[in-house]
């Protein structure tokens, strides 16, 4: 089996061979990595299982002082956010999108990479990637206090704003599903420690149909449906499996019960991560992360789980650490020999 094989696996309910896994790092860690293999290609020491197209986010305009400027044209400040940063120029001012003309969807910078990528990765599961796909877009544009109030005070205008997302969106699925892949992607936190941000009511009444009319769009078209959303959201789980979720990140220990939801929702949906960003990876020694790990792949032995620490390995955790987790999926007796060998470590020579 290849490695988009075994997604398909995990995905379709079935027993994988082995466990998979797919990891991320922010560029401070990822420079730590590659300083250490001596190498600038982690994928061929990771072996990670997905391949992830698209642009993300989509920032595409460096404007210096640490900001860049984002597609839909909000300004983000990178000082300490090296990866993602802080709005500070959001676009809707006022509870209105009079003025406003949205990016094309279209835009061949989203599309052009795809074919070489998956040409120079064709063992992998592809994934077309819409990061904050819906209500994350909307907080960046209108500022996420004014959204907030705005679900109360302009609850039309926050329809109007979600449904011209949505379409944006529908139109990058469609075009993305002409290419060789197998799933789209949504980024879009929902949660926090204890929760939901706009609690469940308001996210049934203003998300939900939304998320309803993208995932059709996906399955219409034949792909699974993933999506990321940080925080307390295992409530919405049901909801999500009636209109098509496939796969659900980050799946964090710190505000869910990984085990018991694993178990619960096998062959149901599959879940990506479980691996303590908030605990473990930054204050636990190397045996503690190993601990860990083991249980979670033991866990994931009867399917429905891609390994990956439930958020990208933020700089604060020791280099010691990330090579445990990464060790042990990669040491994982069931994995190809022929994959294994060409995941072995290159460390940088003294």
């Amino acid at each position: 089996m290849t490695r988009r094989d075994v997604i398909r696996a995990v995905l379709n309910g079935q027993r994988p061979p082995y466990v998979p896994w797919s990891f991320a790092f922010t560029l401070e860690a990822r420079q730590r990595l590659v300083e250490h293999y001596g190498t600038d290609d982690l994928d061929a020491v990771l072996q990670n299982h997905l391949l992830v197209l698209g642009s993300g986010i989509g920032f595409f305009e460096d404007l210096g002082d640490n900001r860049v400027r984002d597609v839909f044209g909000v300004v983000w400040d990178r000082t300490v956010d090296k990866d993602i940063g802080n709005v500070v120029e959001p676009q809707l001012t006022e509870p209105s999108l009079a003025g406003y003309t949205f990016p094309d969807p279209l835009s061949e910078r989203f599309f052009a990479g795809i074919p070489a990528a998956i040409a120079a990765h064709g063992d992998r599961f592809r994934v077309f990637a819409i990061g904050f796909s819906l209500y994350e877009r909307a907080w960046t544009l209108r500022g996420m206090e004014n959204l907030l109030l705005d679900f109360i005070e302009h609850p039309g205008f926050v329809h109007e704003l979600l449904g011209a997302i949505t379409d944006y969106n529908i139109a990058q699925v469609r075009k993305a599903a002409t290419f060789d892949i197998d799933a789209i992607h949504f980024g879009d936190d929902w949660g926090q420690q204890r929760g939901l941000q706009m609690g469940p009511g308001l996210w049934r009444e203003f998300i939900h149909p939304q998320l309803k009319r993208m995932y059709a769009a996906a399955k219409e078209a034949g792909k699974y449906v993933s999506i990321h959303s940080c925080g307390d959201v295992d409530e919405l789980f049901d909801d999500l499996i009636d209109i098509g979720l496939d796969c659900f990140n980050p799946f964090q220990p710190e505000v869910m019960d990984v085990a018991s939801l694993l178990r619960r929702y096998r062959g149901r949906l599959a879940f990506h991560g479980g691996l303590s960003t908030q605990r473990t990876l930054p204050y636990g020694t190397p045996q503690d992360v190993r601990r860990e790990t083991r249980q979670l792949l033991a866990l994931g032995a009867e399917g429905g789980f891609i390994l990956a620490p439930a958020h990208a390995v933020e700089g604060d955790v020791p280099l010691e650490n990330m090579l445990a987790f990464i060790d042990e999926a990669l040491g994982q007796t069931a994995i190809p020999t022929e994959m294994r060998l060409s995941a072995a470590p290159r460390r940088k020579k003294e």
